[in-house]
């Protein structure tokens, strides 16, 4: 396939000296770990525990594998061309540029009000005397905004470390407090489908539902902003991205652990979204006492905040980029962004505040149905965008010859393509359109 910018990478200069992959680098796979597992991730693996008992553990693997190859090919596109994944989109034609201006804008509005909701749950559960459930989520936006726009990257990953070693402490602890079944969980490693109607579609929603959408195409811009720019930094980025999706494959195994035991064994039910995890809380403290309980919430705020503060800066990247690239400012092959420079651009800064105050109507007004239709069918149509955008990226020669995608990869690629569109015409299929007009 033609570069349509008229560079030829097959040409290209002499690599840098490759450098050795070392944990002490690790730190975008800590970030899209921690933003991509939300608390809606945790409560869909409790749930799926709490039907199933062991049966989808492997399910839940795959998803992390699945993620795994679409970050890896997301840092690599980054790395290899020098290029950012909005160039690259744009290169492939206009249409890119119109769905993601529509999705930027509509999702932004709708899940600035999710996080905010989502992070507020606890800290309501923990402190229920001191303010409402909609001043908590403000309270939550408000110090995501001032975090994010006072602090560089170097900060910002820090922090996300911390709020990580919180979740993993919470989560892990929940796993051997309940007890697993050992033996039952190595069974659940077998690719077997529960006996029940819809079994195929439930299996591949908790598949694709592990760790992350629109922060999957964020991780190159986070690779960036560590100071990796070039093809020395590749067997750190892909180090980095395996420690990311291992990470998050202990949450969520944790939490579907915690499922099997607690909630499946008493034939326990409890709600979708958010709410159930307000709901494991009072269970966790009628059998294991308050402080358990306490020490969840705690967890759980960390899971949603990491989620809102690692979407106001990773989605803020990519939308900086992609101003710059309309105005004719994007960034040339080879080019590096200086450190910082986008995070302290007028675009950065302008869709921080897109993500915090619009939304807050909602918190007052509840979720206006057509724009949750909306919302609904551009979340589902993301990831087989991403997926189908990168297999066509890393196959072309817009990406030099020796970091074009593999077997393995395209495979992988393909398969994660397939899965999200499946999921992604299920959705669509599941919206009430006849209520809509």
């Amino acid at each position: 396939m033609a570069d349509t910018t008229g560079n030829t990478t097959d040409q290209a200069p002499r690599q840098p000296s490759m450098r050795k992959a070392s944990w002490k680098y690790i730190g975008p796979g800590i970030v899209v770990a921690a933003t991509g597992v939300g608390a809606g991730d945790l409560v869909a693996t409790l749930i799926a525990g709490s039907n199933f008992g062991y049966t989808l553990l492997w399910a839940a693997i795959i998803g992390c594998l699945v993620k795994i190859s679409l970050a890896e090919a997301a840092g690599r596109w980054h790395l290899s061309t020098g290029r950012t994944l909005f160039d690259g989109w744009a290169s492939l034609g206009r249409w890119t540029t119109w769905f993601f201006a529509v999705y930027v804008v509509v999702w932004g509005f709708v899940y600035g009000a999710a996080a905010m909701s989502s992070s507020a749950l606890p800290l309501q559960a923990l402190f229920p005397d001191v303010m409402d459930l909609k001043w908590w989520g403000i309270a939550c936006g408000l110090v995501g905004l001032v975090f994010v726009w006072f602090n560089k990257y170097a900060v910002f990953e820090k922090v996300m470390t911390v709020l990580v070693g919180v979740m993993f402490l919470v989560t892990v602890y929940l796993a051997i407090r309940v007890t697993p079944n050992i033996p039952d969980a190595f069974a659940g490693l077998l690719p077997v489908l529960p006996d029940e109607k819809d079994s195929i579609l439930n299996t591949l929603g908790l598949i694709g539902g592990v760790g992350g959408t629109i922060t999957l195409a964020a991780y190159g811009y986070w690779v960036n902003a560590k100071g990796w720019t070039d093809t020395g930094w590749m067997k750190v980025m892909r180090l980095d991205n395996r420690v990311a999706y291992a990470t998050t494959g202990i949450f969520v195994i944790a939490m579907l652990f915690v499922g099997a035991e607690l909630l499946h064994s008493a034939n326990i039910a409890i709600a979708s979204g958010d709410k159930g995890l307000i709901q494991l809380g009072d269970i966790l403290e009628e059998e294991y006492g308050a402080a358990t309980a306490k020490f969840f919430l705690v967890g759980f705020f960390a899971t949603s905040f990491t989620s809102l503060i690692g979407v106001w800066h990773g989605v803020s990247l990519m939308f900086a980029d992609f101003v710059a690239r309309l105005s004719g400012r994007g960034q040339a092959k080879g080019e590096e962004v200086a450190s910082g420079e986008r995070e302290r651009s007028w675009p950065f800064r302008a869709y921080l505040l897109w993500l915090t105050f619009p939304p807050m109507i909602l918190l007052f007004e509840g979720q206006p149905f057509r724009l949750i239709i909306i919302y609904g069918v551009l979340g589902a149509a993301f990831l087989p965008f991403l997926a189908g955008t990168l297999i066509w990226l890393l196959n072309s020669s817009r990406t030099p010859r020796e970091w074009r995608n593999g077997p393995v990869s395209n495979v992988m690629l393909a398969l994660a393509g397939l899965l999200f569109l499946i999921l992604c015409v299920k959705q669509i299929w599941d919206q009430p359109w006849g209520e809509f007009f």
